[in-house]
């Protein structure tokens, strides 16, 4: 007998369960919308600066496009499953809307410092093919003969 009333006894879930389900469902709704979105935007316009600093290089520009917008979903989305975690205990609405927020914003400020460090490495990029299709900056006015060790070099010469 004791097998049929296990049976059908209900299984009673808490109210605080499904205030985090509902908390972790819009969290990750909410900050993985956010982390496509603006690696979008960088793909996007950051193609314009790849393609100025690779010279005409269009498929190593793309390619190097594409890698770093992988490399940023890699490293916002592990930051988003990571953070998921909450050891709080949620019975209200109001404790849902401060959870999200508290960790949407956390992940807000993770991707304007990969977007900042995003544009510091096209930046660099950049820089770096502008001074390797520049002249040098000043033509030398003078040389240093080599001579033989026994010979001395005369100075101003």
């Amino acid at each position: 007998m004791e097998p049929d009333l296990l049976a059908s006894t209900p299984v009673v879930v808490p109210a605080s369960s499904n205030f985090m389900v509902a908390a972790y469902l819009l969290y990750l709704l909410v900050s993985i919308t956010l982390t496509v979105w603006v690696a979008r935007t960088l793909q996007r316009n950051g193609a314009h600066f790849l393609h100025e600093a690779f010279l005409g290089k269009e498929r190593l520009a793309e390619s190097v496009n594409h890698l770093l917008v992988v490399g940023f979903y890699l490293m916002n989305i592990g930051y988003v499953a990571l953070s998921l975690k909450e050891h709080q205990t949620i019975w209200t609405v109001q404790e849902v809307i401060e959870l999200v927020c508290g960790k949407v914003g956390k992940v807000m400020v993770v991707l304007g410092a990969m977007h900042f460090f995003n544009l510091y490495v096209f930046n660099r990029i950049r820089r770096s093919g502008h001074l390797r299709s520049q002249p040098p900056p000043v033509l030398p006015r003078e040389f240093t003969r080599v001579s033989s060790p026994s010979a001395p070099v005369a100075e101003g010469v």
